[in-house]
């Protein structure tokens, strides 16, 4: 049984994962907070992933890393200090957990590693300048990565649209903004955590064993069609 890191398992799309890898796969799940879920293949460490000493795993044959950030806000009023959390949070946080336990996963048979970025990286969208920014860096690290760590180690990302989860509640806390977001959809949708999880668990398999260093738009047609 194959044993994946989960950084930021606890809710949302990385919850969504964890339950979705759970039955098959030994879970090590890094959060702030524990997931209201157990099972025997689930092992929990309470971690901030900014802060904290990340614990030592010896075998790591995965890792996704899920912590992310929605700061929208006209670039005159954001701070240079909000700039630096969002890179912390996608990318810093992101590059810590990589290089603790990228030992381990060169170790492992065919390991993989999954990030995230978003679709305001490639679609240029007002008052997304500090969170666009950061999951920019974070596409960038995955070229990068994909590039030095072949053949042994795969490391893709996924840019969702906007995912009905408790970080992107500000943005669906009405009917009438749901139903703005879904018509700014060509495929008149938004994604649930569901979706973006059975995309993980496909990036995380053997079945996606020619594929690294890419950038999967989840997008549901917003950044690729004008319609």
């Amino acid at each position: 049984m194959k044993t994946i890191v989960v950084i930021g398992g606890s809710k949302g799309i990385g919850k969504a994962i964890v339950e979705k890898l759970i039955e098959t796969h030994k879970i090590i799940n890094l959060s702030r907070s524990a997931p209201d879920i157990s099972h025997p293949n689930l092992t929990h460490f309470n971690c901030d992933i900014l802060k904290d000493d990340l614990p030592e795993i010896n075998s790591v044959d995965g890792l996704i890393y899920c912590p992310g950030s929605i700061n929208l806000k006209p670039f005159s009023r954001l701070s240079l200090d909000e700039f630096r959390e969002d890179f912390e949070i996608n990318v810093l946080g992101a590059v810590k957990a990589i290089q603790k336990y990228l030992d381990a996963l060169k170790k492992a048979s065919k390991p993989s590693i999954v990030l995230f970025s978003t679709v305001a990286a490639k679609l240029g969208m007002p008052y997304h300048a500090s969170i666009a920014t950061a999951k920019s860096g974070v596409e960038g690290l995955v070229k990068s990565l994909g590039a030095e760590l072949a053949p042994t180690i795969r490391i893709n990302a996924i840019a969702p649209t906007v995912t009905n989860t408790e970080l992107a509640s500000k943005l669906l806390r009405n009917d009438k903004m749901i139903e703005a977001i879904t018509e700014r959809h060509p495929l008149k949708k938004f994604l649930n955590p569901e979706e973006v999880a059975e995309m993980s668990v496909f990036l995380m398999s053997e079945k996606a064993a020619s594929i690294s260093g890419q950038i999967f738009q989840m997008d549901c047609g917003i950044v690729s069609f004008k319609i």
